[in-house]
């Protein structure tokens, strides 16, 4: 099994913020300082709402400290 882009995707032009999980899937948080949205490259969850930075960073570091999902790609 090989681990995908999404443990180490490439950064966005409007990157702000990158988080990592419990198994070291990106946690994105794009957009600027007063509207921003956060991203887990891990299982797909995303935040819902535009809200500013520190909103979506404490609500990304709560996700990231909890999820432990990656993406994985199989070989065939």
């Amino acid at each position: 099994m090989k681990l995908s882009p999404n443990t180490a995707p490439v950064e966005p032009t409007a990157l702000l913020i990158r988080f990592h999980n419990q198994v070291g899937a990106a946690l994105d948080i794009t957009g600027s300082r007063t509207s921003s949205r956060w991203y887990c490259h891990g299982c797909g969850y995303r935040s819902t709402l535009l809200e500013d930075v520190p909103i979506n960073r404490q609500a990304a570091n709560s996700h990231a400290s909890t999820c432990r999902a990656s993406y994985h790609r199989l070989q065939r």
